[in-house]
């Protein structure tokens, strides 16, 4: 990777290298913009198989949340973070020399709960620093809200697709059953959909269907279903050039951060497939929308009324994509960035009167 012009090429500030010898700690901060407002990204920490593999992962989804907080009209930059470590290596010490670097930034990163850090990491990292969301979970975590963001997203795709809404009857392979899955599961039950699902943790399988009547499948198997809705809710790449040619779902919805493999090729590869996408940092927004609310005092029905602006704002990405022929991929992008350069002119509007 040529690292320099691989940040320039993304539009990044900022990337930043944390590391120290005691604790042993190896973290990247990557901040994407603060056009809009300060860097907003959750902390993810990882055993990845190299130094490589994280700072690609740290600069896909700080630009992705850049995107998903102006596609979401939040007044928020994007950014993320990223520890490498094994979970089990994790420990308040690391995690405090975490928070220390954080804090270093003087608020231009604002950070929570991603992969492998709970609640009581968040509360640890806050002993260092006050630039950290989730510390009391006001609004009992952004799983529930994440998820019905991406419920509203799957029905504005079907509204887009088949002019109706009604999802009675409808197939849906949802793949990942963390706490978004299970919740979105519930909402898709609940709208007598057909789930079929998969996780490479077999009991969080059986429970879905113990509680949803569920049909289990193995994870290599969720692809190539014949349903009408693919919800990719576990890790990223998994929309692949291994997987796109399986794929039968005419629509896919899911909460997934950095699904496309390649975004250009992948996006386009769906595209000549026929299927609808729905872009992961618009539809899995209700995460950001949660904790935004939460840092700036949490009221449960201003931030369900905004996540349910998703829906409006999908259907506005699938005309854009429609009429210009482009992918749904580059719609959203198209949208998030002129909602970027209005806030840069009106920035320097501000200051020049």
């Amino acid at each position: 990777m040529l690292l320099f012009e691989t940040v320039r090429e993304m539009g990044h500030e900022q990337v930043l290298f944390c590391h120290g010898k005691n604790p042993d700690i190896r973290a990247i901060i990557a901040i994407h913009s603060t056009t809009l407002g300060p860097a907003m990204g959750a902390t993810r920490l990882f055993p990845y198989m190299n130094e490589e593999a994280a700072l690609e992962d740290a600069l896909r989804l700080s630009r992705g949340m850049t995107y998903k907080a102006a596609c979401a009209n939040i007044p928020a930059g994007g950014g993320k973070a990223v520890i490498i470590a094994n979970p089990e290596n994790k420990t308040d010490d690391l995690l405090r020399a975490y928070g220390r670097f954080v804090d270093s930034l003087n608020g231009r990163f604002i950070t929570g709960q991603d992969v492998n850090i709970t609640p009581d990491d968040v509360r640890t990292i806050s002993q260092e620093t006050n630039h950290v969301v989730g510390v009391f979970e006001k609004s009992g975590g952004p799983a529930p809200i994440t998820a019905w963001g991406v419920f509203l997203g799957i029905k504005a795709a079907v509204k887009f697709r088949w002019q109706n809404e009604n999802l009675q009857g409808m197939k849906v392979a949802v793949q990942g059953l963390g706490n978004v899955g299970k919740n979105l599961c519930r909402h898709l039950h609940e709208q007598g959909v057909k789930l079929y699902v998969s996780d490479v943790n077999s009991t969080k399988a059986k429970e879905i269907k113990n509680l949803f009547g569920a049909t289990v499948v193995e994870p290599e198997e969720i692809y190539s279903l014949d349903v009408d809705i693919f919800s990719p809710c576990a890790l990223g790449g998994t929309l692949n050039s291994h997987t796109i040619p399986f794929l039968q779902a005419p629509i896919i919805a899911g909460a997934a951060n950095n699904q496309l493999g390649i975004e250009q090729l992948h996006s386009q590869m769906l595209t000549k497939k026929g299927i609808l996408y729905t872009p992961d940092y618009v539809i899995n927004a209700g995460g950001l929308i949660n904790v935004y609310n939460e840092m700036i005092g949490y009221e449960e029905e201003k931030a369900f009324q905004q996540v349910q602006n998703i829906y409006d704002t999908l259907l506005a990405i699938f005309d854009i994509a429609k009429q210009q022929e482009i992918t749904t991929n580059d719609a959203a992008k198209q949208l998030a960035e002129e909602r970027i350069n209005n806030g840069k002119y009106s920035k320097v509007k501000a200051i020049a009167a």
